[in-house]
């Protein structure tokens, strides 16, 4: 494999800063980063299910990865990675990571809230308390 494409969520900024992350770790394997909303993405990628909902990896050979999957994907590609990628996905670490990333993952916008510095107003920043949600 030579070259994956990574889709990611260009509104969100948890996902913007890890797309600046990918664009300079050294890989082992060419990663294209770009934006699910974007008219590139959906003109190759629309008939996809996940775009836009999902991190998504595609294969120039057409595999795809989504969601947890493709998050073990992109550290598998990543030269300092790749050997974190293995332990993940074994039988131990697996349940884990996959529960870990569906938090992450639906708690992106409000993480990434947490690093937007727009000026607070007054004493009031914006950015809602953590929410414990169903993982108490």
């Amino acid at each position: 494999m030579a070259r994956f494409t990574v889709l990611y969520d260009e509104g969100c900024e948890l996902c913007q800063r890890c797309r600046a992350f990918l664009e300079v770790e050294p890989a082992y394997v060419e990663l294209t980063l770009l934006a699910a909303g974007s008219d590139e993405a959906r003109l190759r990628f629309g008939t996809l299910p996940w775009l836009g909902q999902e991190l998504v990896v595609v294969a120039e050979d057409g595999r795809v990865w989504a969601g947890a999957a493709a998050f073990l994907v992109c550290l598998w590609a990543l030269r300092d990675y790749r050997e974190w990628s293995y332990r993940l996905s074994g039988p131990a670490l697996a349940p884990l990571a996959e529960r870990f990333f569906r938090v992450l993952s639906a708690e992106r916008r409000r993480i990434g809230a947490l690093f937007d510095h727009r000026p607070c107003a007054a004493d009031h920043c914006g950015v809602a308390p953590p929410s414990l949600g169903p993982y108490r």
